[in-house]
């Protein structure tokens, strides 16, 4: 086996005899029942029949609360509930939902975020109409644990369509979050599953740059999907040892191997700049502000590796004299002095 394609779990094709539904809603959960409820209501709410559309949540075992309860309420039979026999790992539980998917269309479902009206309806009619696409996804809103909105991610372009250039663009940053998107059982079958050496974070990055590199994607304009953003989710745990800006360089390693040769590695430079500014912009300015300065050193310094061009430094230079904290300064010069003995 191709040492890339171990990390990988095979999807194998579904058997002849087993019907088909166009949709399968799969939908991982871990220790998040008390968002549960919105996220099963926000799919029951576009249910198309059990012809049509399969619908599981998939639990990795929880031990903080009860989402079978959950399940068996707003489910009534209508929403099959399969748990873990121990906790696997976010990774290998989306492997157990791609296996257990019996759908064309596989829509992975995080169980604390949800979709609105109109969802599934249009990504599906955006298959029937292209059948050379490999996925499609949409614009999505951020929202809050209170379910309060907090914006929209950017706009690709301004009508709905297949998207120019795609691959260029979604390689040098992660722009897709996981519920606005949707992707033929046949892509996954033929690419794998998510790959087993991420943690806690930069899977879906890579999965969406390496179907990319394969099919052309379709971009509804309207943002039909909720992407929530709460203090104990796995990334906010990550930040504090940045475990997420270490995984984001590994990722743009991995999809540098699905470029184009001639423009592989500035696409790949110029992805992990574009971490490194996310991580001094954002997070160790978040760290700053908590107090937390072991946390932010530890993110400056992962930055650093990713990237130390001009760019970087200004974003530096600029979250020094916001912060106020400058003996930044000192880090900065011993991580570079370390880049330069390399």
């Amino acid at each position: 086996m191709n040492q890339l394609h171990s990390y990988r779990a095979t999807i194998l094709p579904v058997p002849e005899a087993i019907s088909r539904p166009v949709w399968s809603v799969m939908i991982p959960t871990y220790n998040c029942a008390r968002y549960l409820r919105e996220t099963l209501t926000s799919v029951l709410a576009q249910d198309p029949g059990s012809e049509i559309m399969q619908i599981e949540v998939i639990d990795d075992c929880s031990t903080k609360d009860d989402p079978q309860a959950v399940v068996e309420e707003l489910g009534r039979g209508r929403v099959v509930f399969y748990r873990q026999p121990e906790n696997v790992g976010y990774i290998k539980n989306f492997e157990t939902c791609l296996k257990r998917s019996r759908g064309k269309l596989i829509h992975l479902l995080h169980g604390d975020d949800c979709v609105k009206k109109g969802f599934y309806r249009k990504l599906q009619s955006a298959f029937e109409d292209n059948p050379e696409i490999g996925a499609a996804f949409c614009r999505h809103f951020y929202m809050d644990e209170n379910g309060h909105y907090q914006g929209s991610s950017a706009l690709e372009q301004l009508e709905s369509g297949i998207l120019s250039n795609w691959l260029e663009r979604i390689a040098i940053e992660q722009r897709i979050q996981t519920p606005s998107i949707v992707v033929r059982r046949s892509v996954y079958e033929k690419l794998g599953g998510f790959d087993r050496r991420f943690s806690c974070c930069g899977e879906d990055w890579e999965m969406w740059v390496r179907i990319a590199a394969q099919y052309p994607v379709w971009y509804e304009v309207e943002p039909l999907a909720l992407y929530r953003i709460h203090s104990n989710s796995l990334s906010r745990i990550s930040t504090r040892t940045a475990a997420d800006t270490q995984e984001s360089r590994m990722a743009t390693e991995i999809m540098q191997t699905y470029l184009p040769t001639l423009v592989a590695r500035k696409l790949s430079n110029k992805a992990k700049e574009n971490v490194a500014i996310y991580s001094v912009q954002d997070l160790v300015l978040q760290m700053l502000t908590l107090g937390d300065f072991t946390a932010a050193t530890t993110q400056i310094q992962e930055a650093l590796k990713c990237s130390y061009s001009r760019k970087v430094l200004i974003e530096l230079s600029r979250t020094i004299f916001q912060s106020g904290k400058f003996w930044i300064k000192k880090v900065i010069k011993s991580q570079m002095s370390l880049k330069t003995h390399q």
